[in-house]
């Protein structure tokens, strides 16, 4: 498929099975979502989501003959044992209901499965309790007759594809099945589950499908606050009836479990969710019960209610760069100096720990699921740099007064001059697990360590890093060596990113193409959304010896913190994103690899931003569009060495410079700016006429202009 042209038009739709519904939300939810999407285009044939809250199976079949067929009006069950399974076609989640029509007595089995890998009378594993699965629900059919089974509101199962229906009975009993359907508890404020506020489309339809995958995740992670996984933990069966925290909508870990809040895993989930589907109000309940659950020390819970877990330095600190992402995308500045007097006390409580060494040690042990933790630990320093830098921004756009920022800046050098002191392996080029002799050269701290900017990104060293990340990956994805034998797209998230901060392109877009890739055309798989992790064997038993109790069912195939493709593409391949609250100061720099063309967008309060590349024969065009009255600065690779362009805007020559082999220049915002760059030309001219902005190239050939 060619790149679009602006403007542009209106969406395909993809097909879905036959609503039942018109478009609504969630029981007696306000809808408060967007009511169309923000840019519809042939990319809309990419979106999972249904058009309906209200939803059909597409496929059923049994466990004895697995071959597919397309739904019919009805489906029986024929004697004990016998089974039906529907498949939905991709992940949903959400209240299943029936209606049953039976010769005799017996009982109506449900159960359900993200992976086909555990179709059939037990449910995958979700509650937590590390006892078996979670078995199934039941139907109890006393006498011939016809009925209608609703699956229990605390039983709504958040996350699946499959569901087999059984039947048990000790009679040669009949029971017809038929209108299946499923009502979608997720994304609980919309009324169109298809509206996206953001968009991404590229010459590469495997990138094309990862992206959506991501953004479809982050939306059966948005869920109703009381659907929360029920703690304590059930003995058997499952429970979806916790309360998570304030008002309607609020985004948690996976789909299916732990349906709770993690904030390390919106590390990741908040900047995807931000360029998709542009939910940020899920974001905001989500850390307002973490600053409402505060501890009394100043320490942020590892994991909101109900589970409600402690002890964790990172996960206090992705609260605090959470809330730093929030104020960036939406320039709530309200929600912020509500709890600001929360953030300093938990400044205080995590500064507190850092010790004569100069490196904090850490006590609040528990993380992401590495192995080891405590002490001089490479990877909490390397947050702790980072909630430096960023809390120093949020001061700022509070407007400071008392010197917080150069405060926090202030803290934040000679932190980074005792990890690279104490915690970097100048013998194998790349950063150690902790200060101490240790041979571990973890994957999430040197990840970090490039993309918060600890290291320059120019620098030899930040090259040497990004090649010995390389020596871990295996043909499907990167083995994390704090997790021997995992690999965890969670921490692979932060490592494409380390990549394309150093314009490794061709690096990221293959560790994504064997890692989200890989997943995302297994056939055992949902087909629509990214797995929290699995093994370098192939198998989804991810953390099976690391607390997961050698259950590989309880993995969730829905989780959030492993989209970090969705934010990556956009802000690094397509190359636009904010750098100032809602996008008032943003950037351009597009990187290319391996791909044609690519294009991306998102909202924010104060408009759109739009932003598309094709390369052509003589070079590549450039077109974006934002908001008037932002500012924004455009990096354009050269692709010529000492071939620097410059260009023109309203007659004007704009004063470019050259950084990190890109020419860069600053632009206000505009409505549509198109940039054409000759590998062979000296310079380009860009003039303006009636917001215009028309494309001139070497010798004042005309090339063509963006319209309106």
């Amino acid at each position: 498929m060619k790149p679009s042209t602006f403007p542009f038009w209106v969406a395909s739709i993809s097909s879905w099975a036959s609503p039942v519904t018109a478009a609504s939300c969630w029981r007696d939810t306000t809808c408060s979502g967007p009511s169309e999407a923000a840019f519809p285009g042939p990319w809309d044939s990419n979106i999972y989501a249904p058009t309906s809250r209200s939803v059909l199976p597409e496929f059923a079949f049994t466990t004895q003959n697995r071959s597919s067929t397309l739904l019919g009006d009805s489906r029986a069950l024929h004697g004990n044992g016998s089974n039906i399974v529907y498949d939905f076609g991709r992940e949903v989640g959400g209240i299943v209901s029936f209606l049953y029509s039976a010769s005799g007595p017996g009982s109506i089995g449900i159960a359900f499965t993200e992976a086909s890998t555990w179709i059939g009378e037990w449910s995958d594993a979700s509650n937590g309790r590390f006892s078996g699965r979670d078995g199934a629900l039941y139907v109890d059919v006393s006498t011939a007759g016809n009925g209608t089974y609703t699956m229990p509101d605390k039983s709504m199962r958040g996350g699946f594809r499959y569901m087999t229906v059984f039947l048990l009975s000790n009679s040669n009993v009949t029971i017809q099945i038929s209108e299946v359907k499923l009502e979608i508890s997720f994304q609980p404020t919309w009324a169109d589950l298809r509206a996206y506020q953001g968009y991404f489309h590229s010459s590469d339809e495997l990138l094309n499908r990862i992206w959506y995958a991501g953004a479809y995740t982050l939306q059966t992670n948005a869920v109703p606050v009381n659907t929360g996984r029920w703690v304590p933990t059930l003995a058997n069966g499952w429970a979806n009836n916790g309360t998570m925290g304030p008002g309607d909508t609020i985004i948690v870990d996976g789909a299916k479990r732990d349906r709770a809040v993690w904030p390390g895993d919106m590390g990741i989930a908040v900047p995807s969710s931000f360029v998709s589907i542009g939910d940020l109000d899920s974001v905001k309940n989500a850390l307002q019960v973490m600053y409402d659950y505060q501890n009394k020390d100043g320490s942020f819970p590892e994991a909101g209610p109900p589970l409600l877990q402690q002890n964790s330095d990172t996960y206090h600190m992705w609260t605090m760069i959470g809330t730093y992402n929030y104020m960036l995308y939406t320039n709530d500045a309200a929600f912020v100096q509500q709890n600001w007097a929360k953030y300093l006390r938990a400044m205080e409580y995590i500064y507190g720990k850092v010790d004569a060494s100069g490196l904090l040690n850490q006590t609040g042990t528990r993380d992401w699921a590495r192995w080891q933790t405590g002490f001089n630990n490479t990877e909490v320093n390397v947050i702790l740099y980072h909630t430096l830098r960023t809390s120093a921004s949020l001061a700022v756009w509070l407007n400071d007064t008392v010197g917080l920022s150069d405060q926090w800046l202030k803290r934040a050098l000679p932190l980074q001059t005792a990890i690279t002191k104490y915690c970097f392996d100048e013998s194998y080029g790349a950063f150690k697990d902790n200060a101490t002799a240790t041979e571990l050269h973890p994957q999430d701290a040197n990840s970090m360590a490039i993309l918060f900017g600890l290291i320059n990104a120019t620098s030899p060293t930040a090259s040497s890093i990004s090649s010995r990340l390389t020596e871990n990956w295996s043909p499907i994805g990167a083995v994390a060596p704090e997790l021997p034998e995992n690999i965890s797209p969670f921490i692979s998230s932060f490592e494409i990113q380390a990549h394309l901060t150093i314009d490794e392109t061709d690096r990221a877009l293959d560790l994504i193409r064997r890692s989200w890739g890989w997943y995302a055309n297994h056939p055992n798989g949902t087909g629509s959304t990214v797995i929290e992790g699995y093994l370098v064997n192939g198998t989804f038993g991810y953390r099976s010896s690391r607390g997961y109790g050698y259950d590989a069912s309880y993995v969730s195939h829905a989780h959030g913190w492993s989209s970090g493709p969705t934010s990556a593409l956009t802000e690094f391949i397509v190359g636009l994103s904010v750098t100032g609250p809602a996008g008032r100061t943003w950037s351009l720099k597009p990187q290319f690899g391996d791909l044609k063309f690519a294009e991306a967008g998102f909202t924010t309060g104060l408009g759109k931003f739009q932003a598309k590349w094709e390369k052509s024969s003589s070079g590549y065009n450039v077109t974006f569009e934002t908001p008037k009255g932002t500012t924004g600065l455009v990096g354009l690779p050269i692709i010529q060495s000492g071939k620097k362009p410059f260009f023109k805007i309203n007659g004007e020559v704009e004063d470019i410079g050259v950084d990190g082999g890109r020419a860069v220049v600053s632009v206000d915002g505009v409505h549509f700016l198109g940039l054409f760059l000759n590998p062979s030309a000296l310079f380009a001219t860009c003039h303006l006429t009636q917001r215009r902005y028309m494309v001139i190239g070497q010798y004042s050939k005309e090339i063509g202009y963006i319209g309106l």
